[in-house]
């Protein structure tokens, strides 16, 4: 079950990137509306609703939270570089999957956002100098300083993460 939870592992927090790491984390940010669009593109509403792990999200699911998640960070990110160490709210994750927008709304509607917001998002990335990257808000939840930097690769990781889970779903079912 673990593996089905984590197929890339879990995220380990609290590490330091050089400007290689950190590069290649955005690039991995900027791949991801292409990866979903080609992994669900095609899927039909029943493997819309398939979930990628019992008692998990369903693949519609998946799609939406991973724009309302990174619709939040980009949020957070603009917000440490305006201000000093800014608060970063919280959300609850799971309450808002199961919304009506997160539950059945046409997941091209949030691939398309996803991809203008990385567009806007990745632009903004690429343009912070190795200082800005040190800068930070504090999470409330979780009660820590986050640096853009560590953010960055969190998101790579993010990004990652739920396209494994709908991509590994797609392979055992046999959709792909």
């Amino acid at each position: 079950m673990e593996h089905l939870k984590y197929p890339i592992g879990r995220f380990e927090f609290g590490q330091t990137y050089t400007m290689t790491e950190t590069q290649a984390h955005i690039q991995t940010i900027s791949a991801l509306p292409s990866k979903l669009f080609n992994v669900v593109n095609g899927l039909s509403e029943d493997q819309l609703e398939t979930p990628y792990r019992p008692e998990g999200w369903t693949v519609r699911q998946t799609v939406h939270h991973v724009t309302d998640s990174h619709l939040n960070a980009y949020i957070r990110c603009k917000l440490a570089m305006t201000e000093e160490n800014p608060p970063a709210k919280a959300y609850e994750e799971q309450l808002w999957a199961e919304l009506a927008d997160g539950k059945s709304a046409p997941v091209d509607w949030s691939l398309k956002m996803l991809q203008y917001l990385h567009l806007r998002w990745v632009m903004f990335l690429n343009s912070l100098s190795e200082s800005d990257l040190q800068r930070t808000y504090f999470h409330s939840a979780m009660q820590r300083k986050f640096t853009l930097q560590e953010v960055i690769a969190l998101y790579a990781w993010h990004s990652e993460h739920h396209y494994q889970h709908i991509n590994q779903l797609a392979i055992r079912e046999g959709w792909k």
